[in-house]
């Protein structure tokens, strides 16, 4: 029997549990996921597979407080809403992002992430990105402690996204992801031997603009939008039959752009995001010895719904199965929203902030950041400044370098065919 010997936090979605390392680092980490979430029996969180799909990965959107579905076009929409990208400026762009996560916590556990998008004629773009999480290294160790090995569990999504006008404001996109995550190594856990675990989603979205506003006598930008994410097929880890939901995750909101004078812009934006995932229900407990109550060998639940359902089932079933009835469903709706102010289109200051409730993952908190274009190169960077004293996302910092081309000179065919549908942000 091969047992593993974990040095700081790691976790292990095999089926529904989640291992977490105890050592230095145990009082600080058991309470907490790979969200930052506090997942303590007195909270009712809301758990998937794959929570990094769920990481915000660039240093834009993440000195707005995680809000980005309706923003300005830029590349890495292919994230947030893939729809923005018929409409984004350039003829073709790449960024590269970067955040070593839960730094509080532990050292090396990281977040990259590459994005690009190609713009094509009449509106047409296509985009994708890669995203790759790791969670440092662990040990493999034989049953008299004797080191047998080390593994650096990680996992990745590729995704590639069509994004098209459907009219001069309006532009829709379909997203396809291939998701891989390895987390044991293929090694035997508990007795329970497993396997890498391989799905794929897809992800669809919409996104509205207009330009014709005017606010206080300034000229303005309306922007909505709509992304439902990670729709898609279980995903496990081991032969025995239990499979996890994907993040499946609905994001939607506005954002408001003021052209304060020639040099100064200001945008306003919000988004909210809820998991298209079950509740997990209360089960009842024995009397004797308080553990949850069998019949027919499964837990008898007390309040809520079944949560082992078919994705098309938990999906509907997401929106009416909290134990605690609307109360319940509303205290899932997460609210992020972010104010940008742009000088002369080359420096940019962001703040924002990130509202979950207390009682499904307790994140909040306020973000900082700033950015800098200089011809085709932006840089973006993004700090996390928690409300909360000892929360395990503090210290969080983002880094994005990004890549913007223009479309070719005025008068040439390329120019001509780039155009087409184009419309200028």
């Amino acid at each position: 029997m091969i047992a593993m010997k974990f040095h700081n936090l790691r976790y292990l979605c095999l089926g529904q549990i989640v291992l977490f390392v105890l050592g230095a680092n145990a009082l600080k980490a058991q309470n907490n996921n790979v969200l930052g979430q506090n997942i303590s029996k007195i909270d009712n969180v809301i758990t998937t597979a794959v929570p990094f799909l769920s990481i915000g990965p660039d240093a834009r959107q993440g000195g707005l407080g995680d809000a980005g579905v309706a923003q300005a076009p830029d590349v890495n929409a292919t994230f947030w809403n893939p729809s923005e990208l018929a409409f984004i400026d350039q003829q073709m762009g790449f960024s590269v992002s970067y955040a070593p996560w839960l730094r509080y916590l532990v050292p090396d556990i990281n977040l990259s992430y590459l994005s690009w998008f190609y713009k094509l004629s009449k509106g047409q773009t296509f985009g994708g990105s890669l995203r790759y999480f790791s969670l440092g290294n662990i040990e493999f160790t034989d049953n008299n402690g004797i080191q047998t090995g080390t593994f650096n569990p990680n996992e990745f999504a590729i995704d590639f996204s069509y994004a098209r006008q459907l009219g001069d404001q309006w532009s829709g996109a379909m997203t396809g992801r291939y998701i891989y995550s390895n987390l044991t190594g293929a090694s035997a856990v508990a007795g329970l031997y497993t396997r890498p675990g391989q799905s794929f989603a897809v992800d669809l979205s919409t996104y509205y603009h207009t330009k014709d506003l005017e606010l206080a006598g300034k000229k303005c930008e309306f922007r909505a939008g709509a992304d439902i994410s990670n729709l898609g097929p279980k995903i496990s880890y081991s032969n025995d039959g239990i499979a996890d939901f994907l993040p499946m995750n609905l994001r939607i909101g506005p954002s408001l752009t003021m052209n304060l004078d020639e040099y100064n812009k200001l945008s306003i934006m919000v988004d909210f995001n809820k998991l298209l995932v079950p509740t997990p229900p209360y089960y009842l407990l024995s009397k004797i010895n308080g553990s949850d109550s069998l019949k027919n060998g499964q837990p008898i639940i007390a309040e809520g719904m079944n949560p082992n359902v078919s994705v098309t089932d938990g999906i509907i079933q997401s929106f009416y199965d909290a134990p605690g009835g609307l109360t319940e469903e509303l205290n899932e709706i997460d609210i992020c929203g972010g104010i940008e102010y742009w000088y002369d289109n080359q420096f940019a200051f962001r703040t924002g902030f990130f509202y979950e409730n207390q009682y499904k993952g307790g994140r909040q908190y306020i973000t900082m950041g700033a950015g800098f274009k200089l011809n085709v190169l932006n840089i973006d960077v993004a700090y996390l400044l928690p409300i909360s004293p000892n929360n395990p996302l503090q210290n969080t910092l983002r880094i994005t370098l990004g890549f913007a081309f223009d479309k070719a000179k005025p008068g040439s065919k390329d120019a001509d065919n780039a155009n087409d549908g184009d419309t200028p942000q």
